[in-house]
């Protein structure tokens, strides 16, 4: 078996979550957070569209973790993404962490929002 070192640019891949919290880079965050490459944040949720928006031109596709269970987006915030050029992948949080990690680490040009399990 050949292992490789997984190499990771500009952004930090999220380290664990629980309840309330994710671990992004060692740094706990506790509520919902914003990541990328642009650095880790605290997310005001589906209402704080002016986050995501702000990373147009930045990613490709955001994933949006809806906490322990999948759920719909509000449709008005999926279509701004879209409308502004913004891939979107809604999954449970804990899928969209692991899916963030993954291609992160193939450089991607990606970005998380997640609401705590």
């Amino acid at each position: 078996m050949r292992l490789n070192e997984v190499v990771y640019s500009d952004a930090v891949p999220i380290d664990g979550y629980g309840a309330g919290f994710f671990r992004v880079g060692g740094e706990v965050t506790q509520g919902a957070i914003l990541t990328g490459a642009g650095g880790t944040s605290r997310w005001g949720g589906y209402e704080d569209r002016e986050a995501l928006l702000a990373l147009v031109g930045q990613v490709d596709v955001l994933f949006v973790g809806t906490g322990a269970e999948i759920a719909h987006i509000p449709a008005d915030l999926r279509a701004a993404l879209e409308g502004a050029g913004i891939g979107v992948e809604v999954m449970n949080s804990p899928a969209a962490c692991r899916t963030y990690n993954v291609l992160l680490s193939e450089g991607r040009r990606i970005a998380l929002a997640a609401l705590p399990v």
